[in-house]
């Protein structure tokens, strides 16, 4: 068999366990059990108000249930326990079966749900809800709800702190559902908190030793040594491929180291202007004579030729 159908068939069998204990145990006060399989047989732990009513006379009531148990569930040998129930007030499942009973006895549905609710809460309940759904008080089927304290309806608390009973009371006009949700008085719900007036701030203080803050800071090096530190590791840092950059220097001083070398410069620069003319003139000068030179010579060789 799969785990998956295991756990089906395990959850079945407990919930017709439960039922049948429900029906043959409901005027002892039938408040739950709880079943634990072990190598010696299957342990099971009975709930009840009135333990002496579950065990009967010279244990006759408790070897019938541990037979049928055997037969028609065919658990192998059941050994059974039966805890008296402390404060039946405080059992949700035995709650909703007194208000079931109660309302098939004919109480007021209203007079009921606040009489039940206000005996949990004198019980020292931290919070109760008491839910019917059903054809109440006519044809057309509604839901009333008592509520008193404080109550956890979803998440974890809901499932481990929250005590659920449920019950089913018979009437003329159809069949009443009673949900009843109680939080005992010993729950710790997790947005607990709690003030302490008469407190002494010393008390709630953490020890930070004998030295306290004084003994951590001697270890810690000075503040000179630390910007040591952080000069050396700047050096060491800086890449053998980047140049650092050169100081700025005032832009006043720069310019007056460099307006005498623009004095001369422009000196220079007009000298050579006043000197190429000159030297144009000897050059054409000298250009203009070789031409004339030139043509001379051109125009004798022209007279000898026609000779």
């Amino acid at each position: 068999m799969a785990d998956e159908h295991e756990f089906i068939e395990d959850g079945l069998q407990r919930s017709q366990i439960d039922e049948f204990f429900s029906e043959e145990l409901g005027r002892a006060g039938y408040g739950g059990m709880d079943i634990a399989h072990t190598p010696m047989g299957t342990q099971i732990v009975l709930k009840a108000e009135k333990p002496g009513m579950v065990i009967g006379k010279g244990g006759k009531n408790i070897r019938k249930i541990t037979t049928t148990l055997e037969e028609r569930f065919d658990l192998e040998d059941p050994q059974i326990d039966v805890q008296e129930v402390d404060e039946p007030d405080l059992n949700a499942r035995i709650v909703a079966d007194r208000l079931a009973n109660a309302l098939e006895r004919g109480w007021y549905f209203r007079k009921a749900g606040h009489t039940t609710v206000d005996r949990i809460m004198e019980a020292g309940a931290l919070g109760a809800e008491i839910v019917l759904a059903g054809k109440v008080t006519g044809a057309r089927s509604r839901i009333e709800k008592f509520n008193r304290g404080y109550i956890k309806h979803n998440g974890e608390p809901a499932e481990s702190i929250v005590d659920l009973g449920q019950a089913t009371a018979v009437m003329k006009l159809g069949t009443i559902g009673v949900n009843v949700r109680i939080i005992p008085p010993d729950a710790e719900l997790p947005d607990d908190f709690r003030i302490e007036e008469e407190a002494e701030i010393e008390d709630l203080v953490v020890d930070e030793g004998e030295g306290g803050v004084e003994e951590l800071l001697e270890g810690e090096p000075e503040e000179e040594a630390v910007e040591e530190a952080a000069e050396e590791f700047e050096e060491v840092a800086t890449p053998a491929g980047e140049v650092e950059e050169e100081p700025d220097f005032d832009e006043e001083i720069v310019e007056e180291a460099a307006a005498p070398e623009t004095d001369e410069a422009d000196a220079e620069a007009e000298a050579d202007e006043a000197a190429e003319p000159e030297q144009g003139e000897d050059l054409d000068e000298d250009t203009e004579a070789e031409a004339e030179a030139l043509v001379e010579e051109m125009e004798a060789d022209d007279e000898g030729g026609e000779e």
